[in-house]
């Protein structure tokens, strides 16, 4: 079975992974009925059969990214992270509110987490249905986007990870709202950032977060803006003050590239090796600085069983009710997968326990897997006894 295991995962990966070889376009607007119909127009960039608007989403499930812009940032600016996502094999989708001088937080941060909730259960209109977007998610964001971001992942079980980019805070405070995020997050940072310094900004949300993993990328040299492609706003607010970034944008943009599709490989696609080589360049890289709680060293449903003193699964095999145990995180999340890896549930925790037990007699007997706090698994087995 553990033969068969490795060989799904591997199946998963090679599907999902690097074969688009397009970039669709496509404008929708989300309508959220709980905030008075509020329309959220949004640009979506997705894996294509052919390049364009509105063309055919290309065959197979993705993972999806909400994106929040910057403050008086347009959308477009960041368009070297789609092109880059895209070709991963990730939609990315950009919600284009909030874009004006007095721009509402908490509104934007409700938008990149209905997004999530929206597209992953009704697709994105006309372009592509919910077969073409995949179970894991990440909100990701620039700037105020980036303290957007945190507002949005506050106490939400719901996406895999957090990640931004020159972070700032927000009101209400993205620093507070980091004590209730409790999914895998990474902070990019540049150390010549004068608009969010990193002292004031992202160095204090990385410390006021509960995220079980989380990791700060410094990148040496970098600046604010160069997260994102030339945009005047950036650069007008950027001009007026100093440190000025000392590297080019295009090597800013390299580094976190190079970082950012290692971690969302693993967290997003469950791909180990991507664990590893993330691990290993942040101690390599002579281009940044770093600060981490824990590796993200992978852990999958073979090797899980190695590591009883970190997660433990009893009894197994059970009969109708099985317990999950971690020793040094709560618990928030539960997702069941059948033999066959399809998703036969999933279980939120809003409640900060070390143990969760999951009912199972209205499941089948046979043989499933579990994944907790969207890392952890183990191969469990329902007898007929």
């Amino acid at each position: 079975m553990k033969n068969s295991f490795i060989f799904i995962l591997y199946l998963t990966i090679c599907l999902s992974k690097g074969y688009a070889q397009q970039v669709g376009h496509a404008t929708i607007t989300i309508v959220d009925p709980a905030r008075n119909n509020r329309q959220i127009v949004t640009e979506v960039y997705y894996p294509a059969t052919t390049a364009g608007n509105n063309t055919p989403v290309a065959p197979g499930a993705f993972p999806l990214i909400t994106f929040g812009h910057g403050f008086v940032m347009a959308w477009s600016a960041y368009q070297n992270f789609w092109d880059m996502l895209v070709l991963e094999g990730y939609i990315v989708a950009f919600p284009t509110t909030e874009s004006g001088i007095s721009p509402n937080h908490t509104e934007f941060g409700k938008d990149l987490k209905f997004l999530i909730s929206s597209m992953q259960s009704n697709g994105a209109g006309a372009v592509f249905t919910t077969s073409s977007v995949g179970a894991t998610s990440a909100i990701m964001g620039h700037s105020m986007g980036g303290g957007s971001s945190f507002l949005a992942a506050e106490n939400n079980a719901q996406i895999t990870t957090l990640v931004n980019f020159a972070a700032a805070n927000t009101n209400p405070s993205s620093i507070t709202a980091a004590q209730q995020v409790l999914v895998p997050t990474l902070l990019f940072s540049g150390v010549n950032d004068c608009v969010t310094p990193p002292a004031q900004h992202q160095d204090i949300m990385y410390d006021s977060t509960t995220a079980a993993y989380k990791t700060q990328i410094n990148i040496t040299g970098g600046g604010h803006c160069y997260f994102a492609n030339s945009n005047f706003s950036c650069t007008f607010g950027e001009s007026t003050c100093s440190p000025s970034p000392s590297i080019a944008r295009e090597e800013q943009q390299d580094v976190t590239n190079d970082l950012l599709k290692l971690w969302l490989g693993y967290f997003l696609k469950n791909d180990c090796q991507d664990a590893q080589a993330f691990q290993d360049s942040l101690v390599t890289s002579t281009r940044i600085s770093y600060r981490q709680n824990q590796s993200i060293a992978c852990v999958t449903g073979i090797e899980a069983s190695s590591l009883t003193d970190t997660f433990t699964v009893f009894p197994n095999p059970f009969s109708n009710q099985v317990t999950m145990e971690l020793k040094n995180e709560p618990i928030f999340k539960i997702e069941v997968y059948n033999g066959m890896m399809q998703n036969a549930g999933a279980y939120l925790f809003p409640n900060v326990n070390n143990n969760e037990t999951i009912d199972f007699t209205a499941f089948d007997c046979g043989i499933y897997f579990v994944k907790v706090n969207n890392t952890y698994w183990e191969k469990i087995v329902k007898a007929g006894f």
